[in-house]
């Protein structure tokens, strides 16, 4: 692949005192596990033409990494790149990590993150993942350190702790005061902060709006879970437009908020895997997904089975344990179920 010329300069942001430079918007590459290597190659090719300088990925994307690699390896001086683990102890990170310098066909990572903390490192054990992230570092593989986690009070602590240089987080319009407060905790810090979820899992849908409520907030730099070319071109349609937050934005918003008030599932999947094969952080929120996407694609037989695996819920309840939103996963299963089956039998007629 060659250098992309006369390529339209996207905004860009330090991430806070790592000394990186950072696109936004940045490609989230989850979603490029599902493509074809084919059609993952030609959507990173087009993102990095198209003026994306930073790819976020982890070891747990399965072959997200192995995709990057064959994508874009030769323009690897141009990108920042961050990738994650979920391992807890030093040599699975280590692993990881030289797992992932092979994959992407680079000798070094410019961000390492904690993949999804459930609760903060101990900083102090020689065989603990911290431990073996710094040694990384010392070895050259990895730059910089940081974490990932969808609870709160875990990313406060760690931001607290002065042991990591970035934060990524789930971010978007509907999320509550004490998340939407985390951007500034992390610029006092000199920490970056990184948004995922800006979709608040597929719930939003106006990209427009997204990109407003993103944008006021000087160190955020969002990453977009992007898997078509489509999807791509859209959101980099709308950072070269730049729509700033105006009285028809808020209005989206407003209505979003309103439509989403409640216990909703964000879809982190923190209560994977169920324990009788349910996959709960989709059919948890499949009442709004109905109604705020394409609802065809869910009346599939494979999505109608899915749903329908529901009834073979055993209230274990570890889902609930795990659920760092507090959900009482069983009885909103059970409800989805209900709302899921009265909306087949009243569309079915359509497919």
């Amino acid at each position: 692949m060659k250098k992309a010329e006369k390529t339209t300069p996207l905004q860009t942001l330090s991430l806070g005192n790592t000394g990186l430079t950072v696109t936004k918007p940045a490609m989230g590459c989850l979603p490029i596990q599902r493509c074809t290597e084919e059609e993952a190659v030609r959507i990173l090719q087009a993102a990095y033409e198209g003026g994306i300088r930073y790819f976020d990925t982890a070891n747990a994307y399965t072959d997200s990494e192995k995709k990057i690699g064959l994508a874009l390896s030769d323009v690897r001086e141009d990108l920042v790149i961050s990738t994650k683990s979920h391992s807890l102890r030093r040599d699975g990170v280590l692993s990881h990590i030289e797992n992932s310098l092979k994959m992407m066909k680079t000798d070094y990572i410019d961000l390492f993150q904690f993949h999804q903390l459930a609760e903060v490192p101990d900083f102090e054990d020689p065989e603990g993942a911290y431990a073996g992230a710094l040694e990384a570092k010392e070895r050259g593989w990895i730059r910089h350190i940081g974490f990932t986690s969808h609870r709160v009070d875990v990313a406060e602590r760690c931001i607290e702790s002065g042991r990591f240089e970035t934060c990524q987080f789930p971010f978007s319009y509907i999320s509550d005061e004490r998340d939407l407060a985390l951007p500034e905790k992390c610029k006092k810090a000199g920490m970056g902060f990184i948004a995922m979820k800006g979709l608040a899992g597929g719930l939003l849908t106006n990209a427009r709006a997204c990109h407003a409520f993103m944008k006021q907030y000087d160190n955020v730099v969002p990453i977009w879970g992007i898997q078509k070319l489509e999807e791509l071109e859209e959101w980099l349609t709308v950072a070269k437009e730049d729509p700033t937050m105006d009285e028809g934005l808020a209005g989206v918003i407003r209505k979003d908020k309103q439509e989403l008030a409640g216990t909703f599932c964000r879809g982190c999947g923190y209560c994977m895997p169920c324990t009788v094969g349910i996959e709960i952080r989709n059919c948890a929120r499949m009442n709004r997904l109905l109604r705020r996407s394409p609802w065809r694609q869910y009346m599939t037989d494979e999505w109608y089975a899915k749903m329908q695996k529901i009834n073979d819920c055993v209230n274990c309840r570890a889902c609930v344990s795990k659920c760092p939103y507090g959900l009482d996963q069983p009885s909103l299963l059970k409800y989805m179920l209900k709302d899921y089956n009265e909306f087949y039998e009243s569309h079915k007629h359509l497919l």
